[in-house]
Order: structure tokens, then sequence, then C-alpha cells
């Protein structure tokens, strides 16, 4: 059966599969587009399979903000190189998996995947699979953050599309939350308040600080003392509301919102990569290996 033009044009748009792919894709079917199509999900599958070890550390971080401003949300979608991150399908693709969190409220990743894509016409995790096919690359949707403020209001921030954050407030307005979040963004506070940071953090800080005046030879008062100011340093310097605000750091971010009558009730950042082991390559060492294999 011949392959027209038109079958071959009508199978990429429903598949986003190269020119090739599809024509032999459809000639192997004798022209079932239905099959076709099985067939290059199939094949999908089979590549993403193949690509699933490879490091995947960069990315985007995508924002999405409910028409009434009282929900946001943040997603990480992971590729592996920055060429394919920068691309139109990429940022798309991200875009609507940010949609898709904000219209259904998934619980968990694995229930995201399972989802319908946001202005697609397959589920999250087959849009994943047809993108690794086409673009060569394995791809993750790594995690999400969600948050509401039906109340207050909540401001975002966005660095290069590699650094997201979302800040709530009570009180305020979206300027200060958004100066809040670009303050987020840079200082990469850990927590809120001493109160959020985890216990076992603060108990390791104070014994490696006690270990260190102790190392003084200072009385047991003065040690007492060395150690207590030096755990209030830590806490001003990894908690949100004890960092000097880097619009005007001659003020802490708790004393801007006394100053302006508002309350920080939350906030989250994403930093696409953070946290993931990546592939050191040694280009020389790969040259030689084949050379002498």
């Amino acid at each position: 059966m011949a392959i027209t033009a038109s079958q071959v044009k009508e199978l990429r748009e429903r598949t986003g599969a190269g020119m090739m792919e599809c024509k032999r894709a459809l000639v192997e079917t004798d022209g079932d587009i239905d099959t076709a199509i099985e067939n290059l999900r199939k094949s999908g599958l089979a590549k993403a399979d193949k690509k699933a070890s490879r490091v995947a550390a960069d990315g985007i971080v995508a924002i999405g903000v409910s028409d009434d401003g009282s929900c946001g949300v943040m997603v990480e979608v992971n590729c592996e190189t920055d060429f394919v991150a920068k691309g139109d399908e990429f940022i798309e693709f991200a875009n609507q998996i940010a949609a898709t969190v904000l219209s259904g409220s998934p619980a968990d990743v694995a229930a995201l995947n399972d989802m319908d894509l946001s202005g697609g016409s397959t589920t999250v995790e087959v849009r994943r699979q047809e993108l690794i096919a086409k673009l060569g690359e394995n791809m993750t949707v790594r995690r999400f953050s969600i948050i509401d403020s039906d109340d207050g209001v909540i401001g975002f921030y966005s660095h290069g599309g590699r650094i997201g954050v979302m800040t709530a407030l009570q009180g305020g307005d979206a300027v200060l939350a958004k100066d809040v979040s670009m303050h987020v963004a840079a200082s990469r506070p850990v927590a809120l308040s001493e109160a959020d940071i985890p216990v076992e953090v603060l108990d390791k800080e104070r014994e490696i600080f006690s270990a260190q005046a102790a190392e003084s030879g200072k009385p047991e008062n003065i040690i007492e003392k060395m150690v207590i100011g030096r755990m209030k340093k830590f806490v001003n310097e990894v908690t949100l509301l004890g960092q000097p605000f880097v619009k005007d750091p001659d003020q802490t971010v708790a004393k801007l919102m006394d100053a302006n009558g508002a309350t920080i009730v939350s906030f989250d950042r994403f930093e696409v990569g953070e946290g993931i082991e990546k592939k050191e390559e040694n280009f020389a060492d790969e040259v030689m290996a084949q050379v002498q294999g």
C-alpha cells in the first residue's frame, strides 16, 4: 500500500515522532494509523527504558498560578542537557505539567504521571515517553509543590527557569511576596524559623560548636555563652526570618514583615538538579578507551 504525505503528516501531528519514523511505522502497518500510533508508543517505551539509567540533572522549574491567585504550583522536570531544557517542546511539556498539577492536585508524582496531561491528548507518562523517543534524552518528572492561600497573597519568582520560589503571606501585597521570593532564591534559607529546623540538625550543630569552644580552654560558663552565641548566629543564617533582607541588609526579613504588617505562612524553593549526583565525564579517557577497544 502506498503511504501518502497526508498520512505521514497526520501521524506526526498525533505522536510528535519524526517524519521517517512515522513513514516506517505506516509502511509496517499498511497505512493503519491507529496501529502505527500504538507501535510508536511501544517503541517510545522501549527507548525510555533504555535511557532510564542515564542521569537527568538539567531541566526546568515551571510555575503555574490559578486565575484568582489563590493557588500556586511549581514542578521540576529534568532532562540530560541544557540544549533540550531550552527547547520549545520540553518547556511546553513542563508548563503543561504545572497546569495539570494546578487543576488536579495529585497526591504524588506517581499519581501525576497517570493523569491526563493538561492541553494534551495523552497521560503525563505517555507524553514523557514520546518526548524521550523524539528528543533522545532521559526525562523525569522529579517533584512538585502546591501552595494555597485563600485569604492571603502568593508571590512567585523564577530565575531563568532554573530556580523557582513561591511564598505565601498573610497581609502585605503581591510586591512584598515577590520580594521575599527573590530573597529566598538568593539566600537559600532551609527553614522559616528556628522551630522549623529539625531537632537533629540543631543538636548536631550544638555538638560541633561545643567541641570547638571546649578547645579554647575557657571556663565552663564562658564556653556555654560561646555556644549560645554561635547557635544564634547559625539559626539566623539558615532561617528565612533571621536572615538580613537582600534588598536592605540593615533589617532582617522578620523586621520587614513587622514593618508591613505581614506574616510568612510558607515558602518553597526548587533549584534544577539540586541533590542529583551528576556523572563527571572525562572525554579524553573515553576517546582513549575507544581507541584501545
